[in-house]
């Protein structure tokens, strides 16, 4: 089993700048809730990172275009997480479930129970 997480922005520079622009300028309106969670506005947040390092899931990350790039036949709600293995994709946490998310703690926790 892979976890997926697919962060709603898209890849490259530029709109990394445009990303720490608006986390900085409007945090509240930024439209990618699980990249508030794990990231800090400059590098990711470093409880997130430990758990990463530590959680024995393995895990891939993605912006939306990379993910549709490489999956194109799923569609899906961002940011999401999903759970890949043999039978296919299921999600673990939805847009919805991760937009009510308000911390790194509370991330972690949600994912080890429904894992």
């Amino acid at each position: 089993m892979k976890l997926l997480f697919i962060y709603n922005a898209n890849s490259g520079k530029l709109n990394a700048l445009f990303d720490i622009g608006h986390k900085l300028i409007s945090p509240s309106t930024y439209a990618c809730s699980l990249c508030a969670l794990t990231h800090d506005v400059f590098k990711e947040n470093t409880q997130w990172k430990n758990f990463k390092a530590n959680s024995g899931y393995e895990m891939a990350f993605f912006h939306k275009d990379e993910f549709e790039s490489n999956f194109p036949n799923v569609k899906v709600l961002y940011p999401t997480v999903l759970k890949l293995n043999e039978k296919g994709v299921s999600t673990v946490l939805s847009a919805d479930v991760l937009n009510q998310i308000s911390n790194v703690d509370e991330l972690i926790g949600q994912l080890d129970q429904r894992l």
